[in-house]
């Protein structure tokens, strides 16, 4: 394949045998180890093909269709059948009639229980969410893809992409609430304060950017690119990466998977390389989530603007891939989107573009905070520590040691062999400590310096013990659904969500730098609205957007911005955390946050 430098850029029905009923695993990209182990079965799984003569008439295709092994948490669980069109190989079609069972298996096995069916009405086939939410119509909320427009209308999109089990319209947590008995465990939903307001209609308009959708034979064609980019990708984080040989479900592709590097590389397909740019362009228009911010009027306009068009419209996917990396982090540069791995078509490699000017300063803030802890910390800070009367509680990223096991922490027979890196089980550790029999301690401050954001579930506990009760918001700017939630933490693991869960009436202080970053920034965000905090600091990093991961129709993997955008409500209205949260106390000085004694000592004297 012909390689070329780019210059002058500056930065119900469905057949999918024996499949998809059965994964019970949740979705995420399979390891390098059982991908080689796998990786003989590719090549030789079979393909069931089917061939509809069609008439040559202007209008019409050939049309063949292949069952494709489809594999899911790093097992290969069935086969999925695609369509293809006039002999190109690498662009997949999907038969609207399938949708039910594609999108309720591959969205169930990592959510939970999934209901789809649908209708066909002359050239519109609706597909149709059987919600268990009490909220929804009787008969579900539905999507119509009309084969006469190229249009796919949600009723409701965010009804239609709701996690069964969710406890708001646009819930911020994704963890179990009640074990296998029923019982309560780490978070609780309070009634009051919460409310969902619903979104408008959505339509995408395929048409308008020269995508079709082909009604044929009896057969309605949707591309799996696009039904991928508007359903499983912004509605749960579930990608289906095709190579031509299979077809795998995961959030991103990594650089080490096997299975799906083991395709032969090439150059994309004429079809390909236009759908591909129209697709790209259409998700991006729809799905990022500072569009508006970055006053992008659309990304078709965007790539012309700086040359990247031409490139992307070549057949060379090593170059479309380095536009991509390049638009990420010159011209979005947000810090949630980010390059994650070629595709297949280009092998894995990693193309060196350097962060833009915005992550890299962002990083190099991380790099002074570190250094600054070092002259005070240099065998690594604990975290948990005590001064006197001020506990400091210190992690630099939310995190969950097991997700799908939140039962764990109370079978746990000592909460002090939790791990500092989980967040949840520090947070138990230093409740502990912090209450204990003739506590000396007055003050509780969380330190986020060098905190970079993670698990929204993880902030959403360290809220709830701070403030007894906290309350999050999320709106989605692409449909104009607002959704807020006030919950509150289990922290003593009684399975009861009272006061003897939080350490409100104590003094709260947080600290935050240039580099506390998403639930870095969201949790400063929440402390400073609920007036019962103190900050401490710098501005923090901002970081609103929940993270949206996305591919390309060649098979690119990368993230971005997603239209949800967490808030803070205060008087009725929603108010976005991008910009950062602003010190009540200015700590001029990185070395002023672990000299801990002195700050201590100037923690006093606030009070």
């Amino acid at each position: 394949m012909k390689r070329k430098l780019i210059i002058g850029i500056l930065t119900g029905t469905m057949v999918i045998s024996t499949v998809l009923s059965g994964c019970g695993s949740s979705v995420s990209n399979e390891s390098p180890a059982s991908a080689s182990a796998e990786a003989s079965a590719v090549t030789e799984a079979p393909h069931t093909v089917e061939t509809m003569d069609s008439e040559s008439n202007e209008g019409t295709h050939e049309i063949t269709s292949s069952n494709i092994p489809f594999y899911s948490g790093g097992a290969h669980i069935g086969d999925l059948p695609l369509y293809f069109l006039d002999g190109v190989t690498d662009l997949p079609y999907v038969e609207a009639n399938n949708i039910p069972d594609v999108l309720g298996s591959v969205m169930s096995s990592l959510t939970g229980e999934y209901s789809f069916s649908a209708k066909t009405d002359g050239s519109v086939v609706t597909i149709i969410r059987n919600n268990k939410n009490p909220d929804a119509m009787d008969n579900g909320v539905y999507a119509d893809f009309d084969f006469e427009n190229d249009t796919i209308t949600f009723q409701d999109y965010d009804l239609f992409c709701w996690k069964s089990g969710a406890t708001t319209l646009l819930d911020v947590t994704t963890v179990n609430t009640v074990n296998a008995n029923g019982e309560p465990m780490i978070l609780q939903k309070v009634n009051k304060d919460s409310l969902d307001r619903y979104g408008d209609e959505l339509v995408v308009r395929a048409g308008d950017y020269g995508i079709d959708f082909v009604e044929q034979d009896g057969k309605y064609l949707v591309p799996l690119q696009t039904l991928v980019d508007f359903t499983s990708s912004p509605g749960r984080n579930i990608n289906l990466f095709y190579n031509g040989q299979v077809v795998i479900a995961a959030d991103q592709m990594d650089m080490g998977n096997e299975i799906y590097y083991a395709a032969p590389t090439g150059d994309r397909s004429e079809t390909l390389t236009e759908y591909g740019y129209n697709e790209l362009c259409m998700m991006l228009d729809y799905c990022y989530g500072l569009k508006d911010v970055h006053e992008i009027e659309s990304f078709d306009k965007l790539f012309h603007s700086v040359n990247f068009d031409t490139v992307l419209k070549e057949q060379d996917p090593a170059n479309a891939d380095i536009a991509i990396d390049h638009m990420i982090w010159d011209y979005l540069d947000d810090g949630h989107s980010a390059w994650l791995a070629s595709s297949y078509l280009a092998g894995s490699v990693d193309y060196g573009v350097k962060p833009g000017t915005s992550a890299a300063q962002w990083i190099a803030e991380g790099d002074r905070y570190s250094e600054a802890r070092k002259k005070y910390y240099p065998d690594g800070i604990p975290g948990y520590e005590e001064f006197g009367n001020t506990a400091y509680i210190t992690f630099d990223s939310f995190a969950i040691s097991n997700p799908n096991d939140m039962e764990s922490y109370y079978l746990a027979e000592d909460v002090s062999k939790f791990a500092d890196t989980d967040t949840i089980g520090l947070i138990m550790k230093a409740h502990e400590q912090i209450t204990r029999e003739n506590s000396p301690i007055e003050n509780v401050v969380l330190d986020l310096s060098n905190n970079e954001g993670g698990a929204a579930d993880a902030a959403v506990f360290v809220l709830g013990w701070l403030l007894g009760e906290a309350s999050v918001g999320v709106e989605n700017t692409m449909t104009g659904a607002m959704s807020s939630a006030t919950y509150r933490s289990d922290v003593n693991r009684d399975r009861k969500f009272d006061e003897k869960d939080t350490v409100a009436e104590r003094n709260i202080y947080c600290l935050i730098s240039p580099f506390s970053f998403s639930c870095g920034n969201l949790v400063p965000n929440v402390l400073k609205a609920s007036n019962k905090a103190t900050l401490l600091g710098r501005t923090s990093g901002g970081g609103s957007c929940m993270v949206q991961f996305a591919s390309s129709a060649w098979g690119s993997s990368f993230r971005i911005s997603s239209p949800k955008r967490l808030s803070f409500l205060k008087n009725g209205s929603f108010y976005d955390i991008d910009r950062g949260a602003e010190p009540d106390y200015l700590l001029s000085q990185p070395e002023e946050y672990y000299d801990r004694a002195a700050l201590t000592e100037y923690i006093n004297s606030l009070h």
